[in-house]
């Protein structure tokens, strides 16, 4: 495996997390900022119907895979709810940046009722 799959990746912090997460669209967010404690971004994501939920979710499995990043996530129906954190970073990446970019592409092709 190649590319980010294989990469060591650091925490964003600052201006840089900041930047990165505005890119992501205002759906994601940010739990450090939630009270929760937590340094991972999240996002729930309401499809039209469960195959549309399916699908969403087959698309994401794949990139996982590729990407060797996987997310937390939690599907009754047509809802999917998504959490992304890097734990060898012990917070958000730039590999949850592009998964959080991807994920909002393949929803809006898979049938995302906003």
């Amino acid at each position: 495996r190649r590319g980010l799959a294989r990469q060591r990746v650091a925490a964003l912090e600052g201006d840089a997390r900041a930047a990165a997460l505005a890119s992501t669209g205002k759906e994601w967010e940010d739990l450090s900022e939630a009270g929760g404690g937590k340094n991972a971004i999240k996002r729930t994501f309401n499809f039209i119907d469960f195959n549309a939920a399916w699908s969403f979710m087959s698309r994401s499995a794949l990139l996982s895979e590729k990407m060797n990043h996987h997310p937390e996530w939690f599907n009754v129906y047509s809802v999917v709810e998504v959490t992304l954190t890097t734990h060898e970073a012990k917070g958000v990446s730039e590999k949850d940046i592009i998964m959080a970019r991807q994920m909002n592409a393949f929803a809006r092709r898979d049938g995302y009722a906003e």
